[in-house]
């Protein structure tokens, strides 16, 4: 007997619930964009430039003596974080002026000081970005989430009408502030990856949403004497097994990899965990409802064959 998370002939009435579903949506987009202005984003070397290394000690060490430490060998005010657990560290610097040559100089008078107080450390990895490079990099991840954005928008609008491609740009828009946010709360290290995260995102709650607004567009042409109401509300639950079962299996192999992988990724698989949960939040609750305050209507040429029959499934 397959296994079916949500049954056959489930009948919810998303549509009722929608003021507090955009309730909870504008809470979480100002609290956000609020943590956003307030905190900021703990940028990694990919956007600030510099030089970082992570650094796996014996025992976890004190973190002001080890800054004490890394500032007195003359390499640049240090930036320490713990990275995964206490035992690493990142160790942000500023980059040396010079060629690669002048990094590794300060690479190994870092091992070398490290060493001689702390005993057998291990450098794991060691970064450097320069502040050209790092500007670019910011620049480059503005324009691809943007330009994500607006191809997004101009999709669904050629591909349905001007209405959807507003619902779903909103409810994207929601999803990406909200991720933001997480990362200003936490504060975890905001890199390349986690531009790469956004962009998987996007492309995840986009595909939710053109599954339910093809659906939604499908019932209006077929039933056109019920209310637009019951008609969404109808295309949700019809397309909510395809929905949880995906969210579901890809939350199986993302949590595993949350606990289980190496903590490089660790960034990037939160980021799309939470974009998962999120996305399909606003799929189900935010971006379909919203269509009933644009003003969407039922369509008065479509047929009427079994719409009575079909409209008893929703009150």
């Amino acid at each position: 007997m397959p296994l079916k998370i949500v049954p056959d002939n489930t009948n919810i009435g998303f549509v009722r619930i929608r003021h507090i579903a955009f309730a909870l949506t504008l809470l979480l987009t100002i609290g956000s964009a609020v943590l956003l202005g307030v905190r900021g984003l703990n940028l990694g070397v990919d956007f600030v430039g510099g030089l970082t290394m992570e650094v796996e000690f014996p025992k976890p060490p004190a973190l002001d003596s080890l800054r004490t430490e890394v500032d007195s060998l003359g390499v640049g005010r240090s930036a320490l974080q713990e990275f995964g657990n206490p035992r690493n560290i990142l160790i942000r610097l500023p980059l040396p002026e010079g060629d690669q040559t002048a990094v590794q100089r300060v690479v190994a008078k870092v091992q070398t000081g490290l060493k001689a107080t702390y005993g057998n450390v291990n450098f794991r990895r060691t970064e450097s970005v320069s502040g050209k490079v790092s500007g670019e990099l910011i620049s480059d991840g503005l324009w691809a989430v943007g330009l994500s954005m607006l191809f997004v928008a101009l999709f669904t609008w050629f591909r349905f009408e001007w209405y959807f491609g507003i619902s779903t740009v909103v409810a994207l828009v929601h999803d990406v502030v909200v991720t933001l946010g997480f990362f200003a709360l936490t504060q975890l290290e905001f890199d390349l990856n986690i531009v790469a995260a956004v962009l998987t995102i996007i492309g995840y709650s986009l595909n939710d949403k053109v599954v339910i607004d093809d659906r939604i567009r499908e019932n209006l042409r077929k039933y056109r004497t019920m209310d637009i109401g019951p008609i969404i509300d109808l295309s949700v639950n019809e397309t909510l097994p395809r929905t949880v079962m995906t969210s579901v299996t890809l939350l199986a192999a993302l949590v595993a990899m949350l606990i289980l992988g190496p903590d490089v990724i660790f960034g990037f698989t939160a980021a799309m965990v939470l974009g998962i949960v999120i996305g399909t939040y606003s799929s189900i609750f935010v971006s379909s409802s919203l269509l009933i305050s644009l003003g969407v209507k039922s369509r008065a040429e479509a047929p009427i064959a079994t719409a009575t029959s079909r409209a008893e499934r929703v009150r």
